[in-house]
């Protein structure tokens, strides 16, 4: 996990499912500026940029913001799009979707159903067995590698 963005965040929690609400000053003191810019101010990054695109590593992808679980590994896929995709959520009060009729478009925002941090859009073009595409910005993505899956790896190693 980046340790970066946990540092001076005391709301920080992969565990805690209590609603985030805070003034735009406390999320400026609590938040990189880069994961700022994201979550709270709406913005995007620059596609192909993310580590996050083309990982292929196990394990479970937190909200940079807040902590709150966002989605598993399995429902990575590689969408070409430019910013890592999922085709679902890991809980349905994970994310909250939204309508976002900026930029002359009619899309749904995702954001994290703890927080409120912006995230991203959701697509119709994604994979079986939901056709949903989460494209979502990989700086308000924090990642955990599977424990499970990391010991078996490494035990096969040490064979």
């Amino acid at each position: 996990m980046n340790m970066e963005n946990k540092k001076n965040n005391h709301i920080y929690s992969t565990t805690d499912t209590n609603k985030v609400v805070l003034t735009d000053e406390e999320w400026k003191n609590n938040l990189t500026p880069e994961v700022y810019y994201i979550a709270r101010q709406k913005g995007t990054e620059r596609p192909f940029t993310s580590k996050f695109e083309t990982s292929n590593e196990i394990g479970t992808y937190y909200c940079a913001a807040c902590g709150n679980p966002l989605f598993k590994s399995d429902a990575k896929f590689e969408s070409g799009c430019g910013w890592p995709s999922f085709y679902e959520p890991i809980s349905k009060a994970a994310i909250i979707y939204t309508p976002d009729n900026t930029h002359g478009m009619k899309r749904t925002e995702t954001q994290c159903g703890r927080c409120k941090a912006h995230l991203g859009h959701i697509f119709e073009d994604g994979p079986k067995p939901t056709g949903l595409r989460f494209c979502i910005n990989g700086v308000v993505l924090d990642f955990e590698k599977a424990k499970e899956a990391e010991k078996n790896y490494e035990e096969k190693g040490n064979e």
